[in-house]
């Protein structure tokens, strides 16, 4: 499997795949990183593990079609035949979605469908959750389709909402299981 990642921001769900690639527990190379933020954590995580990184963003390429085409043509350059999207905070064009469908996975803080859709990353999810008296949170591997986080639920995990939890506790429960969770999503594809 030749991996290819998104990223905005830390790269956690990268970081996490390619430490389980490098301890041997997934038959897998990372390839590509491409971020749409240029001083992404990320992209550094990316080159510490020998990845190619690349900055595409409507800042490189104000046309949307012309953006999906650069990262379509980037990851069939690096022979990608899987995609990871690790905290990627932009929709997908069509030309990636269609060539990748049913290998373009993303990680969520929630379990799915409650808490997802636009409006609905990091700490907003972890915020809605407590708010809402949720007895139970997790993670959700989703296959990414053109809907925000409307693709088919893939695995989940659950952690329990105690009594005191803060957003930072929550958050911290609820990323301790995301890496496992998309490797574990890796190795059934």
């Amino acid at each position: 499997m030749r991996i290819g990642f998104l990223s905005s921001h830390g790269g956690s769900g990268m970081r996490a795949v390619l430490e389980a690639v490098e301890r041997g527990e997934l038959d897998a190379q990372g390839v590509l990183c491409i971020s749409n933020n240029s001083s992404a954590p990320a992209l550094e995580v990316a080159r510490r593990f020998g990845l190619h990184t690349l900055h595409l963003s409507a800042r490189t390429f104000p046309d949307p079609a012309a953006l999906d085409a650069a990262m379509l043509a980037a990851f069939r350059a690096a022979e990608a035949d899987t995609v990871v999207l690790s905290g990627y905070m932009k929709a997908l064009g069509p030309a990636v979605l269609n060539t990748y469908a049913g290998r373009l996975l993303n990680v969520h803080p929630s379990l799915l469908p409650k808490y997802g859709g636009r409006g609905m990353y990091g700490d907003l999810v972890h915020a809605a959750v407590l708010a809402a008296g949720e007895s139970e949170s997790g993670a959700t591997v989703h296959a990414v389709e053109d809907e925000i986080d409307g693709g088919p639920v893939l695995l989940q995990s659950r952690v329990e909402v105690l009594p005191g939890d803060t957003v930072e506790s929550l958050r911290a429960r609820v990323q301790a299981t995301e890496g496992p969770l998309l490797v574990a999503a890796l190795r059934a594809l």
